[in-house]
């Protein structure tokens, strides 16, 4: 089984991370996407780092992939004690998976790919996963040769190959929070149910 393991504060999940997980799921051939809202972040400044809580963003993405077979959502993090490290869930999912004998793919942006090998433990993130860099017009070009001194050479070449490509979607968590702060439309950036839960309980207002 081919398992995309796809991180991220979604705070909001809109659109465009959907799209995202849809791109990566047909192009790369996955079995599924696990979505991993992220709890304790070693870059935001713990749980205050969000606007909205746990609870309200991993309700969010329930709500956002709740017709949709292929994505499956994990508290992992969430629930997990002190920061969040992409090795320690990468570890976690090729435990809890081991019966069907995962692969493993590390959805990610192509910025955040490029800043892969400053993370901890880069080299066995990339034993346990293989990256999906995902291409966006604007964004910058995945660098490959950046992680040439932590993997084989024909490891690297196979992450060349799973380069994803998806269309330009200009949304951001951060535009939809202030957005929806001013009270105004966020209609067609988050699916309906997302609208509806961010509006009943009045998230993101100052």
């Amino acid at each position: 089984m081919r398992y995309g393991i796809y991180g991220g504060a979604f705070d909001p999940v809109h659109l465009g991370h959907l799209l995202l997980a849809e791109s990566c799921l047909r192009q790369a051939r996955l079995d599924r996407v696990v979505f991993v809202p992220t709890g304790v972040s070693p870059h935001r400044g713990g749980k205050d780092g969000y606007r909205a809580s746990a609870e309200h963003r991993f309700n969010m993405v329930e709500a956002a992939i709740a017709d949709c077979e292929e994505f499956l959502l994990s508290r992992f993090e969430l629930d997990h004690d002190g920061p969040s490290y992409t090795v320690e869930t990468l570890r976690y999912f090729k435990e809890t998976f081991a019966l069907v004998e995962p692969e493993l793919f590390l959805l990610t942006g192509a910025d955040m790919f490029n800043d892969l090998p400053r993370w901890r433990e880069p080299a066995e993130i990339l034993r346990l996963a293989l990256p999906l860099a995902v291409e966006r017009p604007g964004s910058p070009a995945p660098y490959y040769e950046g992680l040439a001194s932590f993997v084989s050479g024909e490891r690297l070449n196979l992450m060349r190959g799973l380069t994803v490509h998806m269309p330009q979607v200009d949304l951001s968590s951060s535009q939809i929070r202030a957005a929806a702060a001013a009270g105004e439309s966020i209609r067609f950036q988050v699916p309906h149910c997302v609208e509806a839960y961010i509006h009943a309980h009045r998230l993101y207002r100052d």
